[in-house]
């Protein structure tokens, strides 16, 4: 197909693109960064905690300016006294409490800037999310990073100054080799950006799958499509794995070229040794000079480590960046330009042509013209794909033309102020969108600040206000997420009060009354037409008889006006489009064999006066709520998550396959945390080397110890490598098995599980994403720390009770002061951290709805609505985020100063030791730097308190789903799973209540029996529970009491998968994936072949729309190129302008035949082509149990009469269960089911009922239908 498009663009068919208005701007540096979303008050916090880090970060130089005087005092034992051992530990203590104060600064200060400019991060970027024009939709730095990085780096500095002060010539040697760590740094830290880049990504295509997924559980379900997500999932996870393990290398390169280090030390241990015996210095210099230069290393080192940190921050700040940067074509926050102060309404489409951002070069509306006068009602009719919404898309500005312009009173809409210009306009959509907020919150979505007497009015007159007092909450029930706990009447019901509370100039209704039932639409109808009084109107409608009354009615076809008039003006013209759509209605009324009544039958309703049907999810049965034995399972139901605990035993049994790579990394991080204690056994043994007075003895050993540092060095760079490698490919492959079990046991829970506030798509995700990230962070990396710590404590300690036990003794005695501390932070954080990823999971759930429905909200404008709900719900976890810089702080106090403070009473008592002849000086030092290097481990393993409790949280929550058992899990084995079933169903005596509305009953002993090959039809007014019974028989919901059989076997006993094989479903509202629509087809039946999909495709009215004028365009150009071969350009001319025309027409549809992608939830699709794939799709299955809810609302006429008949030669030989509105596509049904308020009032033939007379409930239903049309002789509708 792109060939001959491309073909005919070099026959001069052009098509412009719209300019974007993205602007490429730079990544933000580091201080552009960090800085970014800060306020002055930040300002000062990070200059406050800089100065913190700048304290902390001189803890090393202090000490070693201590360490140096006293090592050369403890080595002559000539001159050392209690005097001086007592003032040496008080200056210890002097030191303590400014580096712990520092650090407390450090940890306050950056902990609370973190979470506010967070905070303020999170919605800047959803604002200039919801901020975009509709046609661009077609992590951040770590706060502990920011005070570590200035730290470490601020101890480089000062140690290497204070190792200058103590001996320069030995700094001045040993200095420039350090920097030769700063190459592996950069190089890492390029090459890790660039994977982290491709991680993102593939993550991304992932999360996608999973979102899809949960979004539509009601579809993967229905057609036992469960494995083949989970199989997509697991494809998609495939590419993360290799990057991860690929990360986990570059991460063990560039911690190992750490181990460089101690090569160096090597060097300053051979020329400290020449110093010593050339120049006399003192040992203790030495030594204190060699140690500050070795950490000043490590503090290059650990900075070098936050390059990684930095690298991720900088990519996702960039992302960010670019997003609240951006300034849309489109931009609803501009408020230049004019405002009209008495609106008319009058409308004028000039020239318009018009291609979507996604497809360019495919013209949806061509040279399009219209008019409409101020006050005038004009509906617009045509097939589905015509262009009808897209007339409304333009004019609310989610677009603007590529050629031509929109007037309104003469004045362009460019011109118009954009909030305002939405302000005069209320739209009404074809798929009613609520948000996961109260009913009254979604209504004042159309007028903020409105009064609650408006909102009243508002409801009462889209006739919503009775079935809302009714709820148990009234106006502040929850609609659960995209309105789930509503029916599709009362969604709609609810949108229409939305447009209509905000009194608009120009009302925009697009099929909004294809989803209420007869007594409904009629009320509402009268409502909208009395609304219509004194404004504009536009109404797009495949049902007629809602425009038939119109001042206006325009034909709309391939982007073109073909007709326009009044309905009587169109229906003189019996060769007009209008006129067969007419006579097309005509034939269905007739085939249906029935009269209209005449306008003096009456109408009994079968609600009563000022009463109407509640929501789907809430229906009181005859006033009956649930007690006894109900309310008591359905709170065990509601409880069957509250007690499961983490299991860290099942985590280590997830990770047993994984063992060599487990035991591998293991032996290399103990290889790694033996070396510390190592290095501090030999640099305590060089300091008593630097003592001796043999020149040659100190030649001799130090060479022996140069080479002990030279093999650590090279073991370290190793060791590093394996631990890394290896563990990087247990934690990924842990990663992946985690993310794929969890996605698989979620695919298999029951409907009533998602219906559950905490377990809303954007919640999902957040828990599929970022707690499995935490655990993987948990088990690979801590895990290999804490080996490291496990190795380098047990190694020390025994050293040191084997070279001094009482000061071991004491040193180990101090350590777990340390520990205390660091556990007592953990059991405050613990529950702290619950609440905030509780209250984090509802906040990512409103954002999520946010982005989806971005459409009404930009028509509404109610950016500010949605951003003042998602602050309300970062309240909570932004006040318990308040309390974690406190206890950061503290944490980090407690660890400073206790280490510290621990390395001035172990010198005052080696020193005591010392004096009293206990201990030699050499042992003393050996006994004290290793110990002090076990210390320091443990205060650093202390560390991992946070993200322990961080990770126990997340372990809590992804083992929540790993254990928790579905209640109808779809791949049950051990049930019947039959190969084919007759299509007998019988629901007896079943009652019925939702999960999230425990107290009030949907179906109240409802009994009713369809026989296999029936055609059962489900009528009543909307809530009264038709949409339950479709839900049952699939299994979505099982009965509270009472049994649904199949076959005259209870539904429990099949394995659902077998079960559902058998029965396709057709929604209301048609829900396809982000595939093409021959994978959308395709899903009805695993490895259909192309023809089944073509044959479904064609018995749905869909195929001939994605392939006939394809055929027909390539005859168009075979022959055009004959015509100019023999020289008839005329003719030619004409057959490429015609060409032209028809290759526009498909592509506006479908340019790429069944390649076609439909986008997200088929958002490039009109709603008529969404239906017919999702039809095409229940064909496909060729099911023996057929469920049709409003199957065909969203088909235009034409469209309507061909799929009704292609659904009815479908039922041929199968059960069918339709719910449908319009009765007319019911009445040749076997038995009419007619319901109210969850009982079954009557059921019979279409005759049989209307036999009953005026008594009869249908016959009321239909003579209130019939009635619509009784005024309008040529109206067709029945």
């Amino acid at each position: 197909m792109e060939k001959f498009a491309q073909r005919m663009e070099k026959d001069n068919v052009s098509s412009s693109k719209p300019e974007s208005s993205e602007k490429r701007r730079m990544p933000p540096g580091l201080l552009g960064t960090i800085a970014e979303h800060a306020d002055w008050v930040d300002i000062v916090l990070m200059t406050l905690g800089t100065a913190g880090c700048i304290a902390n970060g001189l803890s090393m130089s202090l000490i070693m300016l201590v360490l140096s005087r006293m090592t050369n005092s403890y080595a002559s034992m000539a001159s050392i006294n209690p005097a001086d051992i007592n003032q040496y530990a008080l200056t210890y203590m002097y030191v303590a409490i400014v580096v712990g104060s520092g650090a407390f600064i450090e940890g306050f200060c950056w902990g609370h800037t973190a979470e506010r400019q967070s905070s303020r991060m999170r919605i800047k970027y959803l604002k200039a999310v919801l901020r975009q024009e509709i046609g661009y939709f077609d992590n951040t730095l770590e706060a502990s990073r920011i005070p570590d990085f200035i730290a470490n780096l601020w101890m480089f500095a000062t140690a290497e100054l204070t190792a200058m002060y103590l001996c320069w010539r030995l700094a001045i040697v040993a200095l420039p080799a350090m920097f030769v760590l700063i190459l592996p740094g950069v190089v890492y830290g390029t090459l890790l950006a660039k994977n982290e880049e491709k991680l993102q990504e593939a993550y991304a295509v992932a999360g996608g799958i999973a979102e899809q997924a949960f979004s539509s559980i009601k579809t993967v379900h229905s057609y036992a499509g469960e494995e083949r997500m989970v199989n997509r999932f697991s494809t998609a996870l495939g590419p993360t794995l290799t990057l991860g393990i690929k990360q986990g290398l570059l991460k063990g390169m560039a911690f190992g070229s750490i181990g460089i280090i101690f090569a160096i030390f090597a060097l300053m241990s051979w020329y400290g040794s020449i110093l010593v015996i050339e120049k006399g210095i003192k040992g203790g210099d030495i030594l204190s000079a060699g140690v500050c230069i070795v950490y000043g290393g490590f503090g290059l080192g650990a900075s070098l480590m936050n390059i990684k940190h930095f690298a991720e921050a900088k990519i996702s700040a960039a992302l960010v960046s670019k997003m609240i940067d951006r300034v849309p074509s489109i931009d609803s926050t501009d408020e230049q330009g004019e405002t009209i102060s008495a609106v008319k309404g009058e409308l004028e489409f000039r020239d318009i042509d018009f291609a979507y951002p996604s497809r360019p070069e495919s013209l949806v509306l061509k040279k399009f013209n219209l008019k409409l006068k101020a006050y005038q009602t004009v509906g617009l009719v045509g097939h589905s794909g015509s262009g009808k919404s897209t007339v409304i898309n333009l004019l609310e500005r989610f677009y603007d033309p590529t050629e031509g312009g929109i007037l309104l009173d003469g004045i362009s809409i460019k011109s118009l102020q954009l909030k305002w210009l939405r302000s005069q306009l209320g739209l009404v959509s074809q798929e009613p969108i609520l948000f996961a907020t109260s009913i009254k919150e979604n209504i004042i979505f159309g007028k903020e600040g409105a009064t609650d007497e408006e909102i009243v009015e508002a409801a009462k007159k889209s006739n919503a206000h009775n079935f809302i007092t009714q709820l148990p909450n009234g106006y502040n029930t929850l609609v659960g997420e995209l309105g789930t706990q509503m029916s599709g009447g009362q969604k709609q019901r609810i949108s229409i009060a939305r447009a209509l509370l905000r009194e608009p100039k120009i009302l925009l209704l697009d099929e909004a009354t294809s989803s209420l039932d007869s007594h409904s639409e009629k009320a509402v109808q009268e409502a909208l037409t009395h609304a219509s009084v004194g404004r504009t109107t536009i109404v797009i409608a495949h049902c007629l008889y809602a425009i038939r009354h119109a001042d206006l009615i325009v034909v709309i076809k391939s982007g073109e006006v073909i007709e326009s008039g009044s309905h009587d003006e169109l229906t003189r013209n019996t060769c007009g489009s209008y006129s067969i759509m007419v006579s097309q209605l005509k034939t269905m009324v007739v085939d249906g064999k029935t009269q209209p009544p005449s306008e003096g039958i009456g109408v009994k309703i079968l609600e009563s006066p000022g009463r109407d049907a509640t929501t789907m999810a809430e229906e009181t049965i005859n006033g009956q709520k649930l007690t006894g034995s109900h309310l008591k399972e359905v709170k065990n139901q509601q409880s069957d998550e509250e007690y499961i605990r983490p299991s860290w035993w099942h985590l280590m049994q997830m990770t047993a396959p994984e063992w060599k790579s487990t035991l591998m990394g293991s032996i290399g991080a103990l290889i790694s945390g033996s070396v510390q204690p190592l290095i501090a056994l030999f640099q305590a043994a060089m300091l008593s080397i630097f003592f001796l007075k043999d020149h040659d003895e100190i030649r001799s050993q130090t060479r022996t110890l140069c080479y002990a540092f030279i093999a650590i060095s090279a073991s370290a760079i190793i060791a590093s490598v394996i631990q890394h490698y290896f563990f990087g490919v247990m934690g990924e492959t842990l990663t992946k098995k985690i993310r794929l079990a969890m996605f698989e046991r979620i695919m298999s829970f029951e409907i009533e599980w998602f219906d559950q506030e905490n377990n809303s798509t954007g919640a999902l995700c957040s828990r599929l994403s970022t707690d499995t990230l935490m655990v993987r962070n948990l088990v690979a990396d801590r895990l290999a720390f804490f080996a490291q710590s496990i190795s380098a404590s047990i190694l020390a300690i025994t050293w040191g009770l084997l070279l001094s036990w009482r000061l071991a003794l004491v040193a180990i005695s101090l350590q777990l002061f340390i520990v205390g501390s660091f556990y007592l932070k953990l059991v405050m954080t613990r529950n702290m951290s619950k609440k905030i990823l509780h209250a984090q999971n509802k906040s990512s759930g409103i954002a999520s709805e946010a982005v989806g429905n971005h459409r009404i909200i930009t028509a509404y404008y109610s950016q500010e609505q949605v951003m003042r709900l998602y602050e309300d719900t970062q309240k909570g976890p932004k006040k318990e985020s308040q309390k974690q810089p406190l206890y950061a702080g503290m944490a980090l106090f407690t660890r400073q100063f206790l280490t510290t403070t621990n390395i001035a009473v172990l010198y005052w008592y080696g020193g005591k030791l010392l004096y009293q002849g206990d201990i030699t000086y050499k042992h003393m030092f050996q006994t004290f730097y290793i110990v002090v290097t076990a210390g320091i481990l443990i205060a650093e393993a202390g560390s991992m308190t946070e993200d322990l409790s961080v990770g126990t949280n997340a372990l809590k929550s992804i083992f929540t789903i790993l254990k928790r058992d579905g209640k109808m899990d779809p791949l049950k084995h051990d049930a019947l799973n039959p190969t084919r079933i007759n299509g007998q169903i019988q629901l007896r005596e079943v009652d019925f209540v939702y999960l999230t509305r425990p107290t009030k009953m949907v179906l109240n002993g409802l009994s009713l029996k369809i026989e296999a090959g029936e055609v059962a039809a489900l009528v009543g007014t909307s809530g009264s529970g038709k949409s339950t019974i479709i839900g049952m028989i699939q299994r979505f919901y099982d009965p509270t009491k009472g049994s649904v059989e199949v076959d005259g076997i209870d539904i429990k006993c099949y394995n659902l998968k077998a079960l559902r094989s058998f029965i396709a479903w057709v929604g209301q509202e048609p829900t396809l994936f982000a595939g093409t629509v021959k994978e959308n087809i395709a899903y009805g039946k695993e490895n259909a072949t192309e023809a089944e999909m073509i044959q479904a495709a064609s018995l749905a009215n869909i195929h001939e729309f994605i392939r006939f004028i394809f055929y027909y365009t390539l005859y168009l150009i075979l022959v055009r190129d004959i015509a100019c071969s023999k020289n008839l350009l005329p003719f030619a001319f004409y057959l490429t302008q015609t060409s032209v025309t028809v290759i526009n027409y498909v592509c506006s549809s479908m340019k790429d035949g069944y390649d076609t992608v439909c986008g997200e939830r088929g958002m490039q699709l009109s709603g008529g082509q969404k239906q017919r794939i999702a039809i095409a799709r229940a064909i496909l299955k060729n099911p023996a149990i057929l469920l049709l809810d409003e199957a065909t609302s969203a088909l235009d006429v034409r469209s309507e009469t061909i799929v009704q008949d292609a659904i009815e030669k479908t039922m041929v030989g199968r059960t069918c269960v339709i719910i449908a509105h319009r009765l007319s596509t019911i009445q040749r049904s076997n038995k009419i089911v007619v319901m109210d308020n969850g009982s079954v009032v009557e059921e019979g033939s279409h005759h049989d009922l209307l036999a009953k007379g005026e008594k009869g409930a249908y016959f009321s239903l239909f003579s209130l239908q019939q009635q619509s049309f009784a005024s309008n002789k040529e109206n067709p509708c029945s």
